[in-house]
């Protein structure tokens, strides 16, 4: 069970891979000298940074270890921390809600739209004079409705975060998605677009949120286009550094994108197609099916039991089953459980000082319960059981297979629909 990127992973990484061993190169900044790093040194990291800072139109990337890296340092860019609230669906990987805990920020749960991202109306009504950020996560390939998000930020002089995690190399209205909020997320893990086992990627157009993330990711250092400058630290910074072999195998997933977006759309568009036609059967709503990603296909059912009994039937589960990626499958958030008894954001007493408390509750978002109750999720790319996309098809699957497999699901699903 893993996404696209894994399943393509052939000759062309291990060359990449061998080009880094043979160099003996590890590091991204090569090998150190009794004067510190080689800040000449432009090797593989260097390299992924700026193809992806081109292929997103924007003008910096800082490559790090893990999607969740990403978010944390996107953050730490934005200066959001304790007293803070950020405005986060109820459908989201925990990653992004534990982003948030560690800055010492509190995650404020939104509902979803037809869209499975955050309703715009909902972030509007929780916005509060501690609100900072509203952070948009594009779930399962399909980007959220970003003009009006922005639009909502600028108004309320808050920063718009992108959590692209899901969703690398889609697009929003002709713009790729990560480059329309102030800060974009990205991660490359297995269940990810295109994949190095982990991984993650900040991209801004804001050259001092760029080296306010570079300085958090590298131990406080200061970023040049060569390497670091050595000099005065902004502040006290964290490792999230990502390594040569990380980025050798992205830079191979990367030339493979664009082949691998147009399969997933293409599987898709003919399993939609081949099960469109059945009753009280509905879609997840796309804002432009030429530009998600296509990992997956999210069909909504009448009412829950209906749901519940067709995915029993595929050895799946409905989507509000899909473990932590639901507020209320994340018992550690429920409980507000961390490692110390006192700390932000849950404890935080510069919350407490301004009147404010949070409580997090199975059914707080009735919409969104809802909605998840009555949707399955089919893997187009993306084979993941939490994320209730055990049954489909994977991106090495032809048409014939695609057809085989919509074919079961009218089966099962007919059986139950009238």
């Amino acid at each position: 069970m893993a996404g696209p990127g894994m399943e393509l992973v052939g000759e062309e990484e291990i060359e990449e891979v061998l080009q880094v061993l043979r160099a003996g190169y590890l590091y991204r900044y090569g090998v150190t000298t009794p004067d510190g790093v080689d800040p000449r040194f432009q090797g593989k990291v260097y390299q992924l940074e700026q193809e992806i800072a081109a292929l997103s139109q924007v003008k910096y990337a800082v490559a790090v270890n893990s999607g969740t890296s990403a978010l944390l340092a996107a953050m730490a860019a934005l200066g959001i921390g304790p007293g803070d609230e950020v405005i986060v669906p109820g459908f989201t990987f925990v990653a992004s809600i534990s982003a948030i805990v560690y800055t010492g920020a509190v995650p404020v749960l939104a509902e979803i739209d037809r869209t499975f991202n955050l309703d715009p109306e909902d972030v509007k009504a929780k916005i509060s004079p501690r609100t900072k950020a509203i952070m948009a996560v594009h779930m399962m390939g399909n980007p959220a409705r970003l003009e009006e998000l922005r639009r909502i930020a600028d108004i309320n002089n808050l920063y718009l975060i992108e959590d692209c995690c899901q969703a690398f190399g889609a697009a929003y209205r002709g713009r790729p998605i990560g480059s329309i909020g102030h800060v974009g997320a990205f991660s490359f893990n297995i269940y990810k677009t295109i994949t190095s086992g982990d991984g993650g990627m900040v991209i801004t157009d804001d050259e001092d949120l760029y080296r306010r993330a570079f300085a958090f990711h590298d131990q406080g250092h200061s970023p040049l286009r060569t390497g670091v400058e050595i000099g005065r630290r902004p502040f006290l910074g964290l490792d999230f550094r990502c390594t040569e072999l990380q980025a050798a195998v992205l830079l191979a997933q990367l030339r493979k994108l664009p082949t691998l977006i147009d399969r997933l759309q293409t599987s898709k568009r003919h399993f939609k197609a081949a099960i469109s036609d059945l009753p009280g059967l509905e879609f997840r709503e796309v804002l432009d099916p030429e530009e998600e990603v296509a990992t997956i296909l999210t069909v909504i059912l009448p009412d829950a039991d209906v749901a519940a009994k067709i995915a029993a039937e595929l050895d799946s589960k409905v989507v509000a089953e899909a473990g932590w990626h639901v507020y209320n499958n994340m018992e550690h958030l429920l409980e507000q459980r961390m490692p110390t008894p006192l700390s932000c954001s849950f404890s935080c007493p510069h919350y407490a000082e301004a009147g404010r408390s949070m409580q997090y509750a199975k059914g707080m978002l009735p919409r969104t319960d809802d909605l998840l109750a009555r949707s399955i999720n089919i893997s187009i790319g993306v084979s993941d059981a939490g994320l209730g996309s055990a049954f489909g098809v994977t991106i090495n699957d032809d048409l014939d297979v695609v057809a085989e497999r919509a074919e079961t699901f009218r089966r099962v699903a007919s059986s139950h629909l009238i």
